[in-house]
């Protein structure tokens, strides 16, 4: 049955999967809420060791490692070769999308705080929503989204404005300018899935395309630039791998594929602005992160207009 459906069209894939998904119910809200926890922890913990071990060589490796987990999980789960083989050219999109918003992520993370980019890489929603309006059927905006887009743009624009300090606030600027691509690498992840046949196939399929490609990608990355050799392997930059690899690559990102094939994702969407909310929060108290006023207002403003997109 997998494979016929492959066959199928996409619009057809998309409107038998509206009448499966349910709405959003007080377990799904937990389980949510646990991966908005999880998410907004993750930039810290790689910004906690990232003089120890580089921002890239930490998602190189920690997608090495989650790949082999999530494709052994996929095998137990029944997803065979000819599963990959099928599905290959979206698999191929969706890992190189996925590689681009962990290396802008990376990148960004030199120069711009942890709390800053949880604000920035969470705007994914609005550029999925813009990208489903142009070239998915159905997805289309109402007049409330645009207004929504509208106020998460003011608020970015306010978020990013460079204050008073001269060049600390030009790389700041910069890594969040990153943040922003990154946002849009995740978006455009969001819409391959939805465009193609992979919104219908096993969350560990679509997860081991994503791994796999970024591991294949960003470990030479890492090796030939000289950070993997300059690692320091001490007890906290291994103790942040193995949460980064375990509980983030591996178990959020996979809850997350699972509750979109069961839930609404309009309503698993709401939840999104709470990752941010939780990144500021670690980022201030962990890692005595200083908050601008102008990035508070913005960061505000950036989330309420989220909530208006995909409410």
């Amino acid at each position: 049955m997998r494979h016929s459906q492959s066959a199928i069209p996409t619009a057809t894939y998309q409107k038998s999967a509206a009448y499966k998904r349910k709405p959003v119910g007080l377990s799904a809200s937990g389980l949510m809420l646990l991966f908005c926890l999880i998410l907004g922890f993750q930039q810290v913990a790689i910004k906690g060791v990232a003089e120890e071990i580089s921002p890239l060589t930490q998602i190189a490796l920690r997608s090495l490692f989650a790949s082999l987990l999530v494709i052994a999980w996929a095998l137990w789960k029944g997803v065979r070769w000819r599963d990959v083989c099928t599905h290959w050219r979206p698999g191929l999109l969706v890992g190189l999308d996925f590689t681009c918003e962990f290396l802008f992520l990376a990148w960004g993370l030199h120069y711009t705080l942890a709390s800053h980019m949880s604000v920035f890489l969470y705007t994914a929603p609005i550029f999925a929503a813009l990208g489903l309006h142009l070239i998915v059927p159905g997805e289309q905006l109402a007049h409330r989204q645009w207004w929504g887009i509208g106020f998460a743009f003011i608020g970015m624009v306010i978020a990013i404005a460079p204050g008073q300090k001269g060049s600390i606030e030009t790389d700041i600027l910069f890594g969040d300018m990153l943040g922003i691509l990154a946002g849009l690498s995740w978006a455009a992840t969001t819409v391959v899935i939805r465009r193609s046949s992979l919104s219908e196939q096993p969350a560990e399929l679509t997860l081991s395309y994503q791994l796999s490609i970024t591991a294949l990608l960003l470990v030479p990355a890492a090796l030939v630039s000289g950070q993997l050799m300059n690692a320091q392997f001490s007890s906290m930059a291994i103790l942040s791998l193995g949460f980064q690899t375990v509980i983030v690559s591996f178990g959020a990102l996979l809850l997350w594929f699972s509750l979109l094939r069961r839930y609404r994702a309009s309503q698993l969407g709401v939840f999104s602005f709470l990752a941010p909310l939780f990144g500021l929060l670690f980022g201030t108290l962990l890692l005595n992160e200083p908050l601008s006023l102008n990035f508070l207002i913005g960061g505000v403003a950036i989330m309420l207009g989220i909530v208006v997109v995909v409410r």
